[in-house]
């Protein structure tokens, strides 16, 4: 389940265990946009000191490399390589198109195959390639939407409307081969109310969770992604229901249920037995 991942600047391991203490599915410890130039390598250093020695966490530990096709993405991997450790995801940023996964794959092999991969959809390239990027491997794990490079890639607005198309796009390649798709940060840190019409507005478009820039964040964005109360009644009524009947269309509520919306009450239920044993 990842309802949120928390950035946390590689630089600061500090912030590593206040990470987890909000309680977010996933840390994903930036050696990207989270460091500037002049500390690339003492962050490097710093990420995969901590993967070696992390504590003990629930949350999923992912690490964001820089670019692969750049230098500083390869001394990234090459690091990675190296070192006898490994994180419970990579997430590759501007993924432009299937051959950044296959090529970026041969470069883990064998030491890290396998691994999954978080492939960042942030430039026009790659929302073009979506879902042939989508289906390029099978350890594709979530398909992320990056809104603030993307915009700047496009010449649009960062607003609901201007990225629609996009956003959507993405979804509908996280949903051609099951995977999750996860959405942009929220940048205003000081508007925790819109944070939460955002988050419920994109988990209504199909995302099944929303990255997170500081740590207030991640609890506004799990509630969001979480059902409330009267959907799992509503969902438990639709798979009872189901399962009275034996199949088939059936009436609920007086409004008519056929196997897509039995599918969606299930995934209602599965997200809810998930939030339960976290």
């Amino acid at each position: 389940m990842r309802r949120s991942v928390l950035f946390v600047p590689a630089v600061r391991p500090d912030r590593f265990e206040k990470a987890v203490a909000t309680g977010a599915d996933a840390i994903c410890l930036d050696l990207e946009d989270g460091v500037s130039f002049n500390e690339k390598d003492k962050g490097r250093d710093l990420a995969l000191a901590l993967l070696s020695d992390r504590p003990s966490c629930r949350a999923e530990v992912v690490l964001r490399v820089n670019e692969p096709a750049s230098e500083l993405g390869e001394r990234d991997l090459a690091a990675l390589l190296d070192a006898d450790v490994r994180p419970d995801a990579l997430m590759v940023p501007k993924v432009g198109g299937p051959e950044t996964i296959e090529a970026l794959e041969r470069r883990l092999a064998p030491r890290l195959e396998g691994l999954p991969l978080v492939a960042q959809i942030e430039t026009a390239s790659g929302l073009a390639a979506a879902e042939a990027i989508a289906t390029a491997s099978p350890n594709i794990a979530v398909m992320f939407f990056g809104a603030v490079d993307l915009s700047a890639d496009l010449g649009c607005a960062i607003e609901w409307d201007a990225l629609l198309y996009a956003r959507s796009r993405v979804v509908a390649a996280a949903a051609l081969v099951g995977v999750d798709a996860m959405d942009t940060p929220f940048m205003d840190v000081s508007a925790p109310e819109q944070l939460g019409d955002e988050a419920r507005a994109v988990r209504r478009l199909g995302f099944t969770g929303k990255a997170a820039i500081h740590p207030t964040q991640v609890a506004i964005i799990q509630q969001a992604f979480s059902p409330d109360k009267q959907a799992v009644a509503w969902a438990r009524r639709v798979v009872e229901a189901y399962e009275v009947n034996a199949g088939g269309v059936l009436l609920v509520d007086g409004k008519l249920v056929e196997r897509p919306v039995i599918a969606a009450a299930q995934r209602i239920l599965a997200v809810a037995e998930a939030v339960r044993g976290t």
